[in-house]
């Protein structure tokens, strides 16, 4: 049903709620109740919030494009700006965001992003679409950020909490400073396929995958829940919370990653970013589950 801005859509086994303000999922539960998403804490405002049209920063948050400069804060502006309801169904609805003068301001560019909910089973599908509509190449990148509760079950450990990629994961990961990333990588913590969480991972920031071989993972506690989660199309991950003990763990799939410290050129050959063509469209996925 439609509150306000938000509308929740249920197949009895899996419930989801998304506002129209950035297309934000804000609720998620199983078909016990059981709420698995953050719920906007003081430590972390948000829930889900979409990253477009960069993930991470910009150097100096300046976005470059033929010699004019323009303002663009960290992850972009979808995730504040109101979208359109485009469809709404029992288990589905969608929205869209095309630009206009407020992201004209930041982003001279015209798009069109569309975001698809969909139950379907014990899993919530939920689709991203990048149109390009202007008359030039579109430089762009996207990101999903979804935060899950941690630990997943009141009184739990949280380092009895841990990931497991579908793929071993040898390959060094990326950090950042200062919200950049840094040149050199660092050996993953992920042992074969299985990451084992605490809160001293996230010291130094974010972990970032940016040669990722997995397309799937689990996150789960013994006695509480499983949660699964698979993408398509993105090509980096990065899981994130904060080392101060907040009850959050975000597990991100990307196109795209923050600015490399030392690089200040045009936007369009920044490390990470997609070119679309003129009246092309780039599409997305990413399932989360319960096992």
């Amino acid at each position: 049903m439609e509150i306000e801005d938000r509308f929740t859509i249920s197949n009895g086994r899996i419930t989801a709620t998304i506002k129209s303000d950035g297309a934000e999922l804000c609720s998620l539960k199983d078909a016990h109740g059981h709420e698995v998403l953050w719920q906007a804490g003081e430590e972390w405002p948000r829930h889900a919030p979409l990253l477009f049209p960069i993930v991470g920063k910009l150097k100096d948050d300046v976005l470059r494009h033929r010699g004019q400069v323009y303002a663009m804060t960290q992850h972009g502006f979808a995730r504040d700006q109101r979208f359109s309801w485009t469809g709404q169904g029992p288990a589905s609805c969608s929205l869209s965001l095309a630009d206009n003068d407020a992201s004209r301001a930041k982003y001279p560019f015209s798009f069109r992003l569309d975001v698809t909910y969909v139950i379907e089973g014990d899993e919530l599908v939920i689709g991203y679409a990048v149109t390009n509509t202007g008359d030039e190449m579109l430089p762009a990148s996207i990101g999903a950020h979804p935060a899950f509760h941690w630990p997943l079950k009141d009184g739990a450990d949280k380092r009895a909490h841990t990931i497991i990629f579908s793929d071993a994961e040898p390959a060094p990961i990326r950090r950042l400073e200062g919200g950049l990333l840094l040149r050199e990588p660092e050996s993953s913590p992920v042992q074969g396929g299985a990451l084992a969480l605490s809160e001293s991972l996230f010291v130094k920031d974010a972990m970032i995958f940016d040669h990722l071989a997995s397309r799937s993972l689990s996150y789960s506690a013994p006695g509480g829940p499983t949660i699964t989660f698979a993408w398509e199309g993105f090509r980096e991950l990065g899981i994130w919370s904060k080392p101060s003990g907040a009850a959050f763990l975000c597990i991100e799939p990307w196109y795209g990653y923050a600015s490399p410290v030392d690089f200040d050129g045009e936007f369009a050959d920044k490390p990470g970013v997609m070119h679309i063509a003129v009246g092309e469209t780039r599409s997305f996925t990413q399932r989360i589950g319960f096992a």
